[in-house]
């Protein structure tokens, strides 16, 4: 079998880790969580790496990281931070070395599942209540939506069919 990278985008809580490690799973191919990746490279976590140098500084970081496991894998799966694709040039980069499916999760799953999850893990969530939470979803959702959009697959709904994504993907 041809192996290939695929890119899960999407909104934070769209489900992208739990999707892609299933997937890779299935595959066998290898899983990248591109924060954790990060995280391993740095030596700090996303939200360390934020407070002390920015978000600028953390998306040059992650551009590098994402170059670096292009480099590194074939067959490989990675769940790559929400905000990933719309920095730099990096949808085009996603796609010109992989195949990328936009997880396009509704606004209101994706506010349950995160209040259902330590939000202080993520530095743009840490400090919001309820009802900045549902505003920042909303607004960021609207924003990179347009970034998101240029995947070469886009799934939508709350829960994914496996099946019909590794029939997509298989040669």
């Amino acid at each position: 079998m041809n192996k290939q990278r695929i890119f899960l985008i999407g909104m934070m809580g769209a489900g992208k880790t739990t999707l892609g490690r299933e997937l890779a799973e299935r595959l066998g191919y290898t899983f990248v969580d591109l924060d954790d990746y990060i995280e391993q490279r740095e030596g700090h976590t996303i939200a360390q790496l934020f407070e002390s140098e920015g978000q600028e500084q953390f998306r040059k970081k992650e551009r590098q990281a994402l170059e670096a496991v292009v480099h590194q894998y074939n067959g490989v799966v990675v769940a790559t931070g929400g905000g990933t694709p719309c920095f730099f040039d990096n949808m085009d980069f996603i796609n010109q070395h992989g195949t990328s499916f936009f997880l396009d999760v509704p606004a209101e799953e994706i506010m349950q599942r995160l209040l259902a999850s330590d939000l202080s893990v993520r530095p743009l969530l840490a400090q919001k209540n309820e009802t900045e939470l549902k505003d920042f979803i909303v607004k960021t959702l609207a924003a990179r939506r347009v970034y998101y959009e240029q995947a070469s697959y886009t799934l939508s709904g709350k829960r994914y069919n496996i099946d019909q994504i590794e029939s997509l993907v298989k040669p």
